[in-house]
């Protein structure tokens, strides 16, 4: 029986005998009796264990190591004890699979830094079972919202010739001899399996605008990569982004239906998390629940590129980077405005020159875009509303001498029935970082990818 299951209808378990089999996650020795905690994931909870001298091999049972897989047969009783509700007094323990002594996860605190080099076995611990939780959670979650809303999910491609963001940062795909490259310093097109340059993607959004001309609302769900050189706690080489895209719909709109979907979410993580949750309210972030909890309640600010640069430099605080128009906003400045405004904000109306190519373009030199900023995170969410004119957005690609025959299907959007779309990109694990209070990126995904590191 799953642990889960044991909690979820325990009252009607009493007394009667049950078999549990999981990882032994704590186990106190004394000569007489002896307890373990054991956990087999299916929950948050762990289920105690209590076997004393009358079971057969006590002795041996009490030398099972730390992280061994048990099967165990006992009475399921109401515990004595105040923090827990139930306990199972064991008349059988059967080890199923041995954890040799040289396990790196023993049971003392890991620094986070220690838990990514052996991020096989970090799922087991108490900080990542709930964190790892809670991100399947807010998948679904995500999920739900946009099919409950009558959203088409689309699984857009992985390799593509296109790049949406223009700022060169793709991996290159190849299945050609590197040495062979290498030494003539060229590729050859025409001999790649594509026959093509191909890279992995970087967003989806272009595939969404497609289906959102047909089916008015979709969205993606899936791994976008970068080749990012930067060492920060916010920036992977491989993450995870969700894009809705839908039809007939402004800058205001696509804002209101972010706002909507980041309070349903969280409502939703609230709701289906909350051991979870606590948890990381006491170990990771004090005033977790207060903070996730707050934002459901309140409006998100909304405020022009331009206001922003000029609250920033009335700021007392002296910035690293100097706040100025035309210039993008560091996550220094995203911090102070977050501060300033207390609550979630979006950042609407940037300066063409430093937004992307697909914007709407506005008579006064600006765009159609936002970035939603979350305090102590900063930007998670962009968006913007799509350039819907033909000679505009082939103008703004022809500015950045980009080369146009790679998206001639996009330009065609535009001459065949096209209509306004406005859609968002919303980083996954910083949504992830904000929910769980956990600061570094590589500590909300499973298998973190970075410059220098692509273990396991």
């Amino acid at each position: 029986m799953e642990i889960k299951k044991v909690y979820d209808d325990y009252k009607s378990l009493i007394e009667k005998e049950i078999t549990i089999k999981g990882w032994i996650r704590k186990h106190r020795k004394q000569k007489e009796i002896s307890f373990i905690e054991l956990s087999d994931g299916t929950c948050f909870k762990r289920l105690q264990v209590i076997y004393d001298k009358s079971l057969k091999d006590y002795d041996t049972i009490t030398k099972i190591h730390f992280g061994s897989a048990i099967k165990v047969t006992g009475i399921l009783k109401l515990s004595p004890a105040k923090d827990q509700v139930i306990e199972l007094h064991a008349t059988s323990i059967i080890l199923l699979s041995d954890c040799s002594e040289d396990y790196p996860i023993q049971p003392k605190p890991h620094s986070r830094e220690f838990l990514r080099d052996e991020a096989y076995l970090r799922p087991r611990t108490t900080l990542f079972q709930a964190v790892f939780r809670i991100r399947s959670i807010t998948a679904m979650a995500i999920h739900k919202y946009f099919q409950d809303n009558g959203y088409i999910y689309l699984q857009a491609p992985i390799f593509t010739a296109s790049d949406c963001e223009g700022a060169g940062e793709m991996f290159q795909v190849t299945t050609q001899d590197l040495e062979k490259i290498a030494k003539t310093g060229k590729v050859d097109y025409s001999k790649e399996y594509f026959q093509k340059k191909v890279g992995l993607t970087v967003s989806t959004q272009f595939e969404a605008e497609t289906f959102a001309q047909a089916f008015t609302k979709t969205y993606t769900f899936g791994p976008t990569f970068r080749a990012d050189p930067s060492h920060t706690p916010y920036h992977a080489a491989e993450f995870w982004q969700i894009e809705p895209e839908v039809a007939f719909c402004d800058l205001e709109g696509i804002m209101d239906i972010a706002e909507d979907l980041m309070k349903y979410v969280i409502k939703y993580v609230l709701k289906h998390a909350k051991e979870e949750l606590e948890f990381l309210d006491k170990y990771i972030e004090k005033d977790l629940l207060k903070k996730l909890k707050k934002v459901t309640k309140e409006s998100f600010k909304r405020v022009t590129y331009k206001e922003c640069i000029e609250i920033l430099k009335k700021a007392p605080k002296k910035f690293v980077f100097e706040p100025k128009y035309g210039s993008d906003i560091a996550k220094e400045h995203e911090k102070y405005l977050t501060e300033y405004f207390n609550c979630p904000m979006f950042i609407i109306n940037w300066p063409k020159e430093i937004k992307a190519f697909y914007m709407k373009h506005l008579e006064d030199g600006t765009v159609a875009g936002a970035d939603l900023e979350l305090p102590g995170i900063g930007e998670v969410f962009g968006m913007s509303q799509r350039e819907d004119d033909y000679n505009t957005l082939l103008k703004a690609m022809q500015e950045r001498d980009m080369k146009i025959e790679d998206y001639d299907w996009y330009l065609k959007l535009r001459k065949y029935g096209g209509v306004q779309t406005s859609g968002f990109g919303i980083g996954f694990e910083r949504l992830l970082m904000y929910i769980t209070g956990i600061e570094n990126i590589k500590d909300v995904i499973p298998y973190p990818r970075s410059v220098s590191n692509c273990e396991f």
